[in-house]
């Protein structure tokens, strides 16, 4: 360790001339945003509704070719698969609107442009959590304090030991059970994942005085089971009434499979997202920083502690897009409001800048990120766990 109090074979300034060099990538982008960055995200938003009306449009439809109409066509394999195709296509536009345009629009990646429409201040994403509470929790405190233990949420969500700085507990031996179920929930957890709350589990703040958070988060939640498991399922309901007079068939089965339908679609969200974001922070390798590691931190050494404790994820330009480019986890932690769409052209950049200070650059395939997330939530549920601390495995990285 040295006297910049990272784990790093490293000057101070050296520390200093590698943060001016990323300086330098990041004006040299934001210098150059124009035309072809706009056109991009307003096709994605294009795309994405599309996707979710067509989607809507056709699991409706499916409903058409249950068994009780007795047309040639109709039957549950087919019903099945058209709705099924209705769902997909309804979960992946979820998944757009979440990862590539309200998580990336939330962080002001698209202010510059000055479209009402598409401001950080203004949008309200397709989830549980509002927008508001989600910024502060996730765009200041996570983003500020990326990995250090006991100031970032994220490390572990509350829920989870992540790092074997963190104290064990009896509790953690139920994470695997937690890590599947906030896999599921993630939208649910997203939306309790709160920096108030935390206040109140920690005793810094009474009920009364997070009881106004709380109302807020409750209002949204609401209107998205409206939204999802209400009004859309009551529309089809609706339309099913006067055509159950003459085919045997119940509104509320009608109600029932499109609220279905939705709840697949969430989930599909929910699961891709998990995987996506566990996989930028928890992989083997990634590094966590205690509260004495980043006093007084500069920005340059802000920059080191945000390449070191995020993970990239290899893949092709659809896996990117659908991963809201979250796959390129340490670009997205060093330039936070940089155009998403920027990072693929900008990460060969910052790999060859890391290889020539001799810093680890942390990148694999989806099975390796994931896979060694999952053995780490495993080892990490009992006491102990040094030897998963990368600090420990690589004392100090060597300049090359």
């Amino acid at each position: 360790m040295n006297s910049a109090g990272m784990p790093v074979n490293l000057s101070d300034a050296q520390i200093e001339e590698f943060g001016r060099e990323m300086d330098a990538i990041r004006d040299e982008v934001f210098d150059s945003r124009g035309e072809r960055d706009r056109r991009y995200i307003l096709r994605v938003i294009r795309t994405q509704r599309t996707l979710a009306v067509v989607g809507r449009f056709i699991i409706y439809a499916g409903l058409f070719f249950v068994p009780a109409w007795g047309h040639a066509l109709a039957g549950w394999w087919t019903t099945l698969a058209i709705i099924g195709l209705g769902t997909a296509m309804l979960g992946t536009a979820k998944i757009l609107e979440n990862m590539e345009i309200a998580h990336n629009v939330m962080h002001a990646q698209w202010d510059w442009m000055k479209d009402p429409e598409i401001q950080s201040n203004t949008w309200e994403w397709d989830t549980m959590g509002p927008s508001d509470r989600w910024m502060h929790s996730h765009n200041v405190v996570h983003h500020t304090w990326t990995n250090v233990v006991g100031k970032d949420l994220d490390v572990g969500y509350g829920i989870m030991r992540v790092t074997p700085m963190q104290k064990w507990h009896p509790a953690y031996l139920f994470q695997p059970i937690a890590f599947l179920l906030l896999m599921l929930l993630f939208e649910e957890g997203v939306a309790l994942h709160e920096q108030a709350i935390d206040d109140h589990m920690k005793g810094r703040k009474t009920f009364a005085e997070i009881k106004p958070v709380l109302a807020h988060i409750g209002r949204k939640a609401g209107r998205q089971i409206v939204k999802d498991y209400i009004a859309w399922p009551a529309a089809a309901a609706l339309v099913a009434i006067p055509i159950s007079f003459y085919v045997p068939w119940s509104p509320w089965a009608v109600f029932g499979m499109v609220a279905a339908a939705n709840a697949i679609a969430n989930v599909m969200r929910n699961i891709w997202t998990f995987t996506i974001i566990f996989c930028g922070h928890f992989p083997s390798g990634a590094y966590n920083f205690s509260q004495k590691q980043v006093e007084g931190e500069t920005r340059a050494r802000w920059y080191l502690r945000q390449l070191l404790g995020s993970c990239n994820i290899k893949g092709g330009k659809l896996f990117h897009v659908l991963a809201g480019n979250l796959s390129h986890q340490i670009e997205h932690h060093l330039f936070p409001d940089m155009c998403s769409n920027r990072y693929a052209e900008v990460a060969p950049r910052v790999q060859a800048l890391a290889a020539r200070y001799g810093l680890p650059y942390n990148t694999g395939s989806l099975m390796r990120q994931f896979g060694t997330t999952w053995l780490k939530n495993l080892r990490l549920a009992f006491p102990g766990g040094e030897a998963l601390d990368p600090a420990r495995a690589h004392p100090a990285q060597s300049r090359a």
